[in-house]
């Protein structure tokens, strides 16, 4: 039943926009295949279990519905894991929409994660998908150091 939750999360939050995209199905493959709250689950269930979620989403209330069953489904230790790979799943595609944003706040609050735990979360997965851009860092550095020397003239 965890099992099912933690895909029903990520099911969830890639849909929030409308569309499942590519990066965020690989996205979901790989933390199936790679975090220890998958251990001893086949990712041959995932297209099984992912299916299941859109069904109940199109329902009536299908939101609620999914929401309370991840809500129910989960035990305390898992919750905060939800979270993160809730938050993989919103920045897997390289940005975050306004939909993602407002569904993390609606996991975050539903699962009971607390704003630090979520901020360090959030923090720690901003600081795995930022992307490494050659020079714009260095370029930055000196850009500031031109401004706090022309300001101490």
């Amino acid at each position: 039943m965890e099992h099912t939750a933690l895909i029903y999360t990520m099911v969830l939050v890639s849909a929030s926009d409308g569309l499942m995209k590519d990066a965020e199905l690989r996205t979901m493959g790989d933390i199936v295949r790679t975090i220890p709250a998958f251990r001893g689950y086949t990712s041959d269930f995932l297209p099984m279990a992912a299916k299941d979620c859109a069904d109940m989403l199109n329902e009536k209330d299908g939101l609620e519905k999914v929401l309370n069953f991840i809500g129910r489904s989960l035990p305390q230790e898992l919750r905060e894991t939800a979270y993160a790979i809730a938050c993989e799943i919103a920045v897997a595609d390289g940005k975050l929409e306004q939909e993602e944003l407002r569904l993390l706040e609606m996991i975050r609050y539903r699962l009971g994660v607390g704003r630090l735990p979520a901020a360090a979360i959030e923090r720690g997965v901003k600081a795995r998908y930022t992307p490494f851009r050659k020079n714009k860092p260095a370029a930055n550095v000196a850009a500031k150091s031109a401004k706090k020397a022309k300001r101490r003239r």
